[in-house]
């Protein structure tokens, strides 16, 4: 997934918009943009919009961000979804792989009550949004075989840290949260998964965006969260390989077939080793 787009589950306009905007997930949010007393009108707007739109066959991959489980309304939202059988949840606050593994088992129950095959409903965890999941990035590893991605999130952290702000005057992070950035990386190759950059709230900064985009690419992340459709078309751009860079990683991996007892190759007089060979593979994955 390249791009991944936040459209709030009491909006049935925003949410029909979302699967238009090219956006290759959509995350139906229960969380942070809904306030505590539409929680309930959320949850079955949300399952309205998973039944009527899970069986297309053209749609994007739908994904809904539930409360964290210290929240005390994890149940609520899984009795409201399960059923209706989104491709993925999205768990917020997630205080290492001990959260992930509890949001395994509240899953396995609900899949086996609602006749899904066990496993079915995949999680991507929000790994950095409280000060006590910084020190425990490095847990997710064999936390669940549904674990399928970590990102991390800056303005949850700010607001627990007491941060009057968390980006410098030239728009860049400050250390702390660069610091959750890199643990998020460091903690999705840990654990094997793919690792999703934050979104940018400054949507109408394109500049900035596509800036971060680049970066987040060039650093190791798979794609990026988006707040607004806008920000979905950089997004993609950003992180769809070139031409070049396909015809590059088959030429690694070619050269390393065509001598497989080898641990260094020599393309147009350049040497690739095997961490190149790893990326290489890594990039034909995901383009197919």
């Amino acid at each position: 997934m390249r791009s991944l787009l936040f459209a709030p589950a009491n909006s049935p306009r925003k949410l029909e918009k979302s699967l238009e905007t090219g956006a290759d997930a959509v995350i139906v949010d229960l969380e942070d943009s809904i306030a505590p007393e539409g929680k309930a009108a959320a949850r079955r707007d949300a399952a309205a919009f998973l039944k009527d739109v899970i069986p297309r066959t053209t749609r994007p991959r739908i994904m809904v961000r539930i409360n964290g489980i210290a929240s005390g309304l994890t149940d609520d939202d899984l009795d409201a979804i399960v059923s209706a059988r989104p491709d993925m949840i999205m768990l917020p606050k997630a205080e290492g792989g001990a959260a992930v593994t509890h949001a395994d088992a509240k899953l396995t129950a609900r899949e086996a009550m609602a006749g899904i095959p066990e496993g079915s409903i995949k999680i991507v965890a929000l790994a950095t949004e409280t000060a006590t999941s910084l020190f425990l990035t490095g847990t997710f590893r064999a936390s669940s075989p549904r674990l399928i991605g970590l990102s991390w999130g800056a303005e949850d952290l700010s607001a627990e840290i007491g941060a009057e702000r968390n980006r410098d005057a030239a728009g860049r992070y400050t250390d702390l949260y660069r610091l959750a950035r890199s643990l998020c990386l460091a903690g999705a190759a840990a654990a094997e998964v793919e690792s999703y950059d934050t979104v940018n709230i400054d949507f109408r900064n394109t500049d900035l965006l596509h800036r971060e985009a680049e970066e987040a690419r060039r650093d190791g992340f798979s794609g990026m969260m988006a707040i607004h459709p806008s920000q979905v078309p950089i997004i993609n751009a950003v992180f769809t390989p070139t031409k070049e860079a396909i015809e590059k990683a088959r030429a690694i991996v070619a050269a390393f077939d065509a001598s497989p007892n080898t641990g260094v190759v020599g393309i147009e007089g350049v040497m690739y080793d095997i961490p190149h060979l790893k990326n290489a593979r890594r990039l034909l994955k995901r383009v197919g």
